[in-house]
C-alpha cells in the first residue's frame, strides 16, 4: 500500500511563497506520474499540477500558470510544488496524489478519479 505524505503547508501573506513537498514510502515513486490538488472548504477538490514519472511533463490549471512549479527528486522520492504570488484564493487543503500502475497521454492528470494514492493534505492559509 502506497504512502503519500505532504509537508511544508502553512499561514502566508499574500504575494509570499510556500513549497509543498510530498513523499512516498512504499514502492518506486520515480515509476509513476504524480498530482496536486486542493480543496477549500464548500467547495469540490481541483486539480493544481500534475508531473510526468520522469519529470519531463508537467500540467497546470489555468488559475496558478506562472505562479505554480511542480517538480520531483526521483532520487529522493519526492515531488515539490513551489508557489509563488500566494493569493487568498490560493487557500485550501493541498493533497498529493498518484495513480496504481502507468497512464498514457495527458488528459487524466486533471481527473481525481484517475488516482488511487492520497495523501492526509496539508493546510495551506493565506492572508489578505
Amino acid at each position: 500500500q502506497e504512502q503519500l505524505v505532504e509537508s511544508g503547508g502553512g499561514l502566508v501573506q499574500a504575494g509570499g511563497s510556500l513549497r509543498l513537498s510530498c513523499a512516498a514510502s512504499a514502492r518506486t515513486f520515480s515509476n509513476y506520474a504524480v498530482g496536486w490538488f486542493r480543496q477549500a472548504p464548500g467547495k469540490e477538490r481541483e486539480f493544481v499540477a500534475g508531473i510526468s514519472w520522469s519529470g519531463d511533463n508537467t500540467y497546470y490549471a489555468d488559475s496558478n500558470k506562472g505562479r505554480f512549479t511542480i517538480s520531483r527528486d526521483n532520487a529522493k522520492n519526492s515531488v515539490y510544488l513551489q508557489m509563488n504570488s500566494l493569493k487568498p484564493e490560493d487557500t485550501a487543503v493541498y493533497y498529493c496524489a498518484a495513480p496504481r500502475g502507468p497512464k498514457y497521454g495527458s488528459s487524466w492528470y486533471s481527473r481525481a478519479y484517475e488516482y488511487d494514492y492520497w495523501g492526509q493534505g496539508t493546510q495551506v492559509t493565506v492572508s489578505s
